[in-house]
């Protein structure tokens, strides 16, 4: 299968797993739950699942590599224990905690997250001293004598051996006792990942016209080439830095992602072609409505390539800007229930308000800071909170810089700097409403109702912000263009718009 269906899968097992019955007990105990196996190529997001699926449940994440451990690290150390049986003392040999079963219990220490997921990588590939060890804690969940805590799902994940010469078949008990799923590229899956991941507009053109390129692991005469999901995305990363940097990206950096001389070398090209097309076309009159006949005939007269690297310009700018509305809105919703609860507060006795938005933004990092320490902190929530943050902390300086007012006094400078970050929202709506309605005319003058303008409504449709936006405060082209699809009218709920809500 590929790795969205293979992420539900291990989501839906998880949340089984974590259903308890009325007594509180869990209703599969975990010496009985099948750990989860993934098998799959490297490179294919087998780790940046377990990332997304831990930051969505709002559990914690504790992940190790098989490979770099011994039998001592992940059995414990032995120790000599005297021990009193039938009246007389023996010396017996105990183990130190194995450093995984560690891992978790400190998790739960500095976090006080009490259900996760240990996510163990490549055990297949363990030492042959190892090797028992981990096939007893695929079996009863323990190292040595110590087992997982309750509440800890394991999952796990291999190679096939023929990306991996250390790898070693299990025997027919230990399959028996895992829950295997095989997972295969597929790059039309990736990329509806990868596009609200914000990848470079470069690798998905490229990709989109050369998808055969997207996973290649094989071993050649001349060695071998290693070209995988996670190669593109790292690359996509570093061209956004060198770019921003003004550090050219040249077939040298790009080489040390695409370990393949023969696609490094195709992917330079099409970048350096790509910029070129980045020139001409001039996006941003584009959007603005003020493209020109020229710009136009060149669109309708460019090779089918060509149009392709036009579109993805075009829709990663228009992604970026739907994008950013939606952080935008997370933070003023949120930021409206903090300003809600302050205002009780006030009404119930007299109190700081400086001091009150000073706890409120310390609650916000504590929560961020325990996301990153279990690993369950997603971006869209990195950014949220960051926000949050930083507005709660500049309306507590412009208070304290007041005289650190009281009451009605102080709350009314908390609704003017909220009322202009909602003002700066609602203008932000605007341009994106019009940039969509730019690119949708520019497409009819260019392209028609080609093939062009589905890929514009397909990526649209499919992409999570631009989704949100379009159910939330629609768009007229969009639903000429994809009538039959009634995406507006079919929401399943009327979100509240903050415009509405009133401090």
């Amino acid at each position: 299968m590929n790795i969205k269906d293979a992420k539900e899968q291990i989501r839906n097992a998880i949340i089984a797993y974590f259903t308890r019955d009325e007594y509180g007990e869990y209703r599969i105990a975990i010496e009985d739950q099948r750990p989860v196996f993934l098998m799959g190529p490297p490179g294919i997001g087998k780790t940046a699942i377990m990332q997304q699926i831990a930051s969505e449940l709002g559990v914690g994440l504790v992940s190790y590599s098989m490979t770099h451990h011994t039998r001592q690290s992940a059995l414990g150390l032995p120790y000599i224990k005297t021990k009193n049986y039938g009246g007389k003392e023996y010396s017996v040999s105990e183990y130190t905690m194995s450093e995984i079963i560690a891992s978790v219990y400190d998790m739960m220490e500095e976090t006080g997250v009490r259900e996760g997921i240990l996510f163990l990588d490549e055990i297949n590939c363990v030492s042959e001293t190892l090797t028992p060890s981990m096939l007893q804690f695929l079996q009863f969940k323990t190292f040595g004598r110590h087992r997982v805590p309750d509440g800890w799902i394991v999952v796990t994940a291999g190679n096939p051996p023929e990306y991996n010469s250390s790898v070693r078949e299990f025997d027919t008990v230990t399959w028996d006792r895992l829950k295997r799923i095989d997972i295969e590229p597929d790059y039309a899956i990736w990329k509806e990942y990868a596009l609200d991941r914000g990848v470079h507009p470069s690798v998905s053109t490229y990709l989109d016209i050369k998808s055969n390129d997207f996973y290649r692991v094989e071993t050649t005469v001349d060695g071998k080439t290693i070209v995988t999901a996670r190669a593109w995305l790292n690359l996509s990363d570093m061209i956004s830095l060198y770019e921003q940097n003004d550090i050219a990206v040249d077939e040298k950096m790009i080489g040390q992602y695409l370990q393949d001389p023969k696609v490094a070398k195709s992917f330079a090209n099409y970048y350096d072609l790509f910029n070129k097309y980045r020139s001409d076309y001039q996006i941003d009159d584009i959007l603005s409505g003020k493209a020109g006949e020229d710009i136009i005939r060149r669109a309708r007269d460019a090779k089918y390539d060509e149009r392709l690297s036009l579109l993805g310009l075009i829709l990663d700018r228009v992604g970026s800007d739907l994008k950013k509305i939606w952080h935008e809105e997370q933070v003023l919703t949120e930021e409206m229930e903090l300003f809600k609860s302050i205002r009780g507060k006030l009404e119930n006795g007299p109190a700081s308000v400086s001091e009150l938005l000073d706890e409120a933004a310390a609650l916000k990092r504590s929560e961020l800071d325990n996301l990153k320490k279990s690993r369950s902190l997603s971006d869209d929530r990195r950014k949220t909170l960051h926000g949050i943050i930083k507005d709660l902390e500049s309306d507590a300086k412009e208070l304290a810089l007041a005289g650190d007012l009281a009451g009605d006094e102080a709350f009314g400078i908390i609704r003017k700097n909220f009322n202009s970050r909602r003002a700066a929202y609602r203008k932000h709506i605007e341009e994106t409403d019009a940039e969509l309605e730019n690119m949708f005319i520019f497409a009819e003058k260019a392209f028609s109702d080609s093939q062009e303008m589905l890929i514009i409504v397909t990526e649209l449709t499919k992409g999570f912000y631009s989704a949100h936006y379009i159910s939330r405060h629609g768009c007229r082209k969009y639903f000429e263009h994809n009538r039959e699809l009634l995406f507006y009218e079919r929401q399943n709920e009327i979100l509240q718009r903050i415009e509405d809500i009133d401090l």
